[in-house]
């Protein structure tokens, strides 16, 4: 997994004293067809049913935070090809990426058909 961006320079600011960024009031989960780049805007999917989906997630151990929601993505209307990415936004649309990763195992997801992310397996570290 991978610290977006945004979230990299937000985080120095806070640190190191530089401007305060707004926490968010929202965390949502996203899926791609490729690799998001630490920008995570390659192959989010759209359409076909798709939408981003809140997530949440347990307090911080020893230096990461796992998701404690279960999340199903239904396909509706037409397929969504291989999902193989993931990334977490600040907001349902648009927004800014905070962290984006690779799927354990790719999926073709065609339509009708659901893929669905455990609670724990989605891991952010600031190892």
């Amino acid at each position: 997994m991978s610290k977006a961006d945004y979230a990299e320079t937000a985080v120095l600011d806070w640190l190191l004293g530089g401007a305060t960024p707004t926490r968010p009031t929202g965390r949502y989960l996203a899926l791609h067809t490729a690799d998001p780049t630490d920008a995570g805007t390659t192959g989010e999917l759209a359409g076909n049913g798709y939408a981003r989906q809140a997530i949440t997630f347990d307090a911080a151990s020893g230096g990461s935070a796992a998701n404690s929601s279960t999340h199903t993505f239904t396909a509706s209307g037409g397929d969504w090809g291989t999902v193989s990415h993931f990334s977490i936004w600040d907001a349902s649309t648009s927004g800014n990426c905070l962290y984006t990763g690779a799927l354990t195992t790719s999926r073709t997801i065609a339509d009708g058909e659901s893929g669905t992310v455990a609670a724990g397996a989605i891991v952010c570290s600031e190892d």
